[in-house]
């Protein structure tokens, strides 16, 4: 779909010729705010039945099996995958288009050229949170710090974090905010027919203005840091740099009109803290040093 690639060079402007209106043609303006609500009810749902699964488990021990970090990491990844999987089937029939192309995943916009960014971008925030007033223990490190847990927290935070995380906020949120900005800048004047047409013109196209990407760029990353608020124990000098990574991802995926792109940057990005804590921690041994 292109949903929040293409810069337009020209704006839509009210004295164009109106074009026949075909109600039937669908909108190439997806996935926007019903589909974004979708998703997260999707997501809701998969809580509920993995949340369910777990406590099946220990039917007299839920507080135990709630508290329990592994069993909420199984639990976490499993609403990924099953968030994750309804969407794939269910976008197509609504949108009339695979699943990969109304999201703009286009694999083949993106490359391994992109990895050392992301690792870059993990070193140079690293460095600079070292010059900030973050607290050196935040609520996160608990989670790895849990025995047994922390190659499956790694494999959780470089694979399957970055890609569900990309797929609601890059995926779903940034073009949802790009659409809703552009349809209220849209031109409008007294003549109905031809807003009509204005109107018609603008769903069947898939470009943004400069001005609503930016916007939903920064939004997004507002939501992005603000979900992850509680890790960082609220240190809003971290919470900070987070939007700041987040508008990087951003950037990525609206340049290279491909969240395969952002993504594999997002997945470098949390691979570089994991190797920092690996060297750090002796290789996992000594996870009392974090």
């Amino acid at each position: 779909m292109g949903s929040t690639g293409t810069i337009p060079r020209q704006t839509l402007k009210a004295n164009m010729t109106p074009d026949p209106i075909e109600p039937t043609q669908p909108t190439t303006r997806i996935p926007n705010f019903l589909h974004l609500l979708l998703l997260l009810a999707f997501t809701v749902l998969a809580f509920f039945l993995c949340e369910g699964i777990v406590i099946a488990f220990h039917p007299h021990r839920i507080n135990q099996a709630i508290a329990d970090q592994r069993l909420q990491l199984f639990a976490n990844i499993g609403v990924y995958a099953v968030a994750a999987a309804l969407a794939a089937a269910i976008f197509p029939l609504i949108w009339r288009r695979p699943f990969a192309a109304g999201i703009s995943w286009n694999l083949h916009r993106a490359s391994l050229g992109l990895v050392p960014l992301g690792i870059g971008l993990g070193f140079a925030s690293q460095a600079v949170s070292g010059l900030l007033p973050i607290p050196k223990e935040m609520p996160i490190e608990d989670v790895a710090k849990t025995p047994g847990i922390i190659w499956i927290f790694t494999l959780f935070g470089i694979v399957v974090a970055p890609m569900f995380e990309e797929l609601v906020f890059r995926g779903f949120l940034l073009p949802a905010i790009a659409i809703a900005a552009d349809y209220f800048t849209l031109p409008r004047t007294a003549d109905r027919e031809q807003d009509l047409a204005t109107l018609h013109r603008w769903r069947t196209s898939d470009t943004f203005s400069t001005n609503s990407l930016v916007f939903a760029s920064v939004v997004t990353s507002l939501a992005f840091a603000a979900i992850h608020a509680p890790q960082l124990g609220y240190a809003w000098p971290a919470v900070a740099l987070l939007w700041t990574v987040s508008m990087v991802f951003c950037t990525i995926r609206i340049r290279t009109q491909s969240l395969a792109a952002s993504t594999i940057v997002h997945a470098s990005y949390n691979a570089c803290i994991f190797i920092a804590v690996f060297f750090a921690t002796g290789g996992y041994r000594h996870l009392d040093k974090l």
